[in-house]
């Protein structure tokens, strides 16, 4: 047996531009519909049938709406601060979570504050943004409050109807509250 019956042009075609890395070279001639191709760079985005389309690594990734949340929720392997590994460890997490960054370079740039004399200004504002948070979450519970029925089942499953309660006047009154406690600094 021969070895022109075994190989045929395009076989070795195929070697060839395997071998000489032009692995996506054509090895034959074809008539009909030709996609049109585009060579994309790491890191475009562009838009295809209605999708956002990225290349990430030589990859090509769709961009999907909650992909920037992912990125808040995931730890990267290296601090973004000093470039050492992060270990996964649950103060590192909270520290890259808040601080974006490890616990190592939290307390260098916390005693760089303290040098400086600027702790008290950091650890209130601290304080406020959580004081701040906490009041959104507790303004948000009070409009859902606004929302629901005036009748409540307790736990012993009686009924108790809040009907004659003024909803809108202790609504206004909780708003205006709030609203003094946001601007109180602590």
């Amino acid at each position: 047996m021969s070895l022109k019956r075994e190989f045929n042009k395009s076989t070795v075609q195929r070697m060839r531009n395997i071998i000489t890395g032009n692995a996506g070279d054509r090895t034959q001639i074809q008539s009909g519909y030709e996609k049109d191709i585009k060579d994309r760079t790491d890191g475009e985005i562009w838009e295809e049938n209605g999708k956002k389309w990225t290349i990430k690594n030589g990859i090509k990734q769709s961009i999907t709406k909650i992909d920037k949340i992912k990125n808040l929720a995931i730890m990267p392997l290296l601090c973004p601060n000093c470039k050492k590994p992060l270990r996964t460890d649950q103060v590192n997490k909270k520290m890259y979570a808040i601080h974006k960054m490890c616990l190592d370079c939290v307390a260098e740039m916390e005693t760089k504050i303290k040098l400086e004399g600027k702790w008290e200004d950091y650890a209130s504002n601290i304080v406020n943004n959580n004081k701040n948070a906490s009041l959104e979450d507790f303004e948000m519970a009070l409009e859902s409050w606004m929302k629901e029925n005036n009748t409540f089942v307790t736990e012993n499953g009686d009924i108790e109807d809040w009907s004659k309660i003024d909803k809108t006047k202790v609504y206004s009154e909780i708003k205006s509250n709030i609203e003094k406690l946001k601007n109180t600094k602590i």
